[in-house]
């Protein structure tokens, strides 16, 4: 059964945040939160009544820094990552697979799809899939630093996510276009990148996009794989 998340958006760097909770539950998991909304994020949760169980990551992002080592001190959630990702304090260094359990019998799956960087996950839940940096939609992240790998991507698109039921909602990390939701079938059939592409089209496509290099990275991945937090914090 599908059911959607509530969908939040950084107007900065364009990043969606998004607080997973079913009906009648007071368990929640937020994915991806931004520095600069902790507090909208965590009156949105004292609004619905609330308890936060997770914060989980899909990488450790390059173009932001993330409020999860803020939020887990300040509501006991439990910080989920990547194992792959070098985010060291995380509690759950989370590996491909697993299954993240919350509230009455709710589960998120996860998939290890590397290739954005070579850590990088996406979490499935209730027909919905957040596919973080990996896939966007109509696009995909850029694979040229953090171990990043088109031929990776590649695989992690077509083997991975597209393999997923048709009519499941696909909610990505960022959006610059002011697009909010897709599926999985729109995806493989319209994608301006990955749809009905070879892999070595592929490849070469993400080799010549000669793309600058993040402003924040250098501030924002170390940051990162500290939860956000001061080192020593």
């Amino acid at each position: 059964m599908n059911l959607s998340p509530i969908q939040l958006f950084d107007t900065e760097s364009s990043t969606f945040t998004y607080i997973l909770v079913a009906p009648g539950e007071k368990e929640a998991v937020i994915i991806d939160p931004v520095e600069r909304h902790w507090e909208r994020d965590l009156q949105h949760l004292q609004r619905l009544g609330l308890k936060l169980r997770y914060v989980l990551e899909t990488h450790a992002h390059a173009d932001h820094v993330t409020s999860a080592g803020r939020l887990c001190e300040l509501t006991g959630a439990v910080a989920a990552a990547p194992s792959g990702c070098g985010i060291a304090p995380a509690e759950m260094q989370l590996k491909d697979g697993e299954l993240i359990s919350f509230g009455t019998g709710e589960e998120i799956r996860v998939l290890h799809t590397p290739g954005h960087t070579a850590g990088s996950m996406s979490y499935v839940w209730r027909g919905n899939v957040f596919t973080g940096d990996t896939l966007l939609i109509d696009g995909c992240g850029r694979t040229d630093f953090q171990s990043g790998s088109a031929d990776a991507l590649y695989d992690s698109v077509n083997d991975k996510l597209f393999t997923l039921p048709d009519d499941a909602l696909m909610w990505p990390g960022h959006d610059y276009k002011g697009q909010a939701v897709s599926t999985i079938g729109w995806e493989k059939r319209h994608n301006a990148r990955l749809a009905n592409r070879s892999r070595d089209d592929f490849v070469q496509l993400m080799n010549e996009l000669n793309l600058p290099k993040p402003k924040l990275i250098d501030v924002a991945v170390p940051a990162n794989q500290n939860l956000g937090l001061p080192h020593g914090g």
